[in-house]
């Protein structure tokens, strides 16, 4: 592989690396709203559909995280 390639594959990490960056905060941030909504919401319609989203945006981060380490391997 040549040095261009390697560079793009570089630039490629790097966009995957922000973007799991990026997961993480707005999992965090939808946790911490989460956490803040009274009791009775939490177990109702609206804090199911927080915790899907939370557990999507883990899914997301898992794939990116498996892209990661493929592209560290090349």
């Amino acid at each position: 592989m040549n040095k261009l390639k390697r560079k793009r594959l570089e630039t490629a990490f790097e966009q995957v690396s922000s973007a799991k960056r990026i997961l993480e905060d707005v999992k965090a941030e939808e946790e911490d709203a989460y956490d803040n909504l009274p009791e009775q919401f939490q177990n109702g319609e609206r804090g199911e559909e927080m915790q899907g989203y939370v557990e999507m945006l883990e899914e997301a981060f898992n794939y990116l995280d498996d892209a990661a380490s493929v592209i560290e391997q090349i």
